[in-house]
C-alpha cells in the first residue's frame, strides 16, 4: 500500500471539522482533479510502500483516537480494508475519504465509521490537451451513483461536493436529487473551492446563500485558514 505521509493534525472539513486524529495519506488515483491540492498523490504520486504493520505502528504512535484514511484514493487498495479494521478493533473512530468511483478489494459494509464521499464535478475534469488521455480517462471514471450508495447504505456517511461556481453547486444539488434516498441530505456539504483564504471567502460569501436556501451543510476549509495549503495539515 503505497503512503505519501502519516501525521497528526486537526480535520479541517465536514461535520468532524476540528477533531485532533491521525491521517493516512495513500498516493495514487484513478481522477486527475484539476484543482487537486494533493498533486503529490495524483499527479505525481510520491511514497512508499508499507505493510500494514508499519501503517498501523505510525497511526499508533500519534496516540490519536481518530483516524483518517485520505488520498489520493485509498480506495484503490485491498489493504485499506484492513488498515480500517485493524484500527477499529482497537477502539479508534475511522474515516475514509473518498471521491466514491471504486470500490476497494474485499470491500465489505461497514467499512469505517464515518465514509466521506467528495463526489467530483464536471468541472473538476483537467484540460482536454493534458496529456494521457487524462480529461477523458477521468470523465469517463468521476460518477459511479452506484459505488456512491454502495459505500453510504451500510452507516453514516457524509458527501462533501468542491464547489467553485454557481453552476457547480447546481450540479450538486441536481446530483444529490438522482441519489435520492440512499444519501442522508442532513449530510450533504458544500465546500468553496480555493487554496488561500481570500479565494475562499470569495466563494463563500455566495455559497453560504446557497446552502441556506436549498438545506444544505456548508463546509469551510478550516485548515487552510489555520495551516495554510502545505503538506503534514
Amino acid at each position: 500500500m503505497r503512503i505519501a505521509e502519516i501525521y497528526a493534525s486537526l480535520q479541517g472539513e465536514g461535520m468532524l471539522a476540528g477533531t485532533p486524529s491521525a491521517f493516512v495519506r495513500t498516493s495514487g488515483c484513478n481522477l486527475r482533479c484539476t484543482w487537486c491540492d494533493t498533486p503529490f498523490t495524483s499527479w505525481e504520486p510520491e511514497g512508499d510502500d508499507l505493510p500494514v504493520a508499519t501503517i498501523l505502528d505510525a497511526v499508533r504512535a500519534t496516540a490519536a483516537r481518530h483516524a483518517v484514511v485520505t488520498g489520493g484514493e485509498p480506495l484503490l487498495f485491498a489493504d485499506t480494508v484492513a488498515v480500517c479494521a485493524a484500527l477499529r478493533a482497537e477502539g479508534v473512530h475511522v474515516t475514509v475519504e473518498t471521491a466514491g468511483t471504486v470500490l476497494p478489494p474485499g470491500f465489505a459494509p461497514p467499512l469505517a465509521d464515518l465514509v466521506s464521499i467528495s463526489p467530483k464535478l464536471a468541472s473538476s475534469a483537467p484540460p482536454a490537451d493534458t496529456p494521457s488521455g487524462w480529461r477523458r480517462r477521468h470523465e469517463a471514471a468521476r460518477r459511479r451513483d452506484d459505488v456512491i450508495l454502495a459505500l453510504a447504505a451500510p452507516g453514516r456517511h457524509q458527501l462533501k461536493f468542491v464547489v467553485d461556481s454557481p453552476a457547480d453547486f447546481a450540479e450538486a444539488e441536481a446530483w444529490v436529487a438522482d441519489l435520492g434516498s440512499g444519501v442522508d441530505r442532513r449530510a450533504v456539504f458544500m465546500m468553496p473551492q480555493g487554496r488561500t483564504a481570500a479565494e475562499l471567502a470569495a466563494t463563500t460569501a455566495w455559497l453560504a446563500r446557497a446552502c441556506r436556501r436549498a438545506g444544505f451543510q456548508l463546509a469551510p476549509r478550516h485548515h487552510i485558514a489555520w495551516y495554510g495549503p502545505r503538506r503534514g495539515t
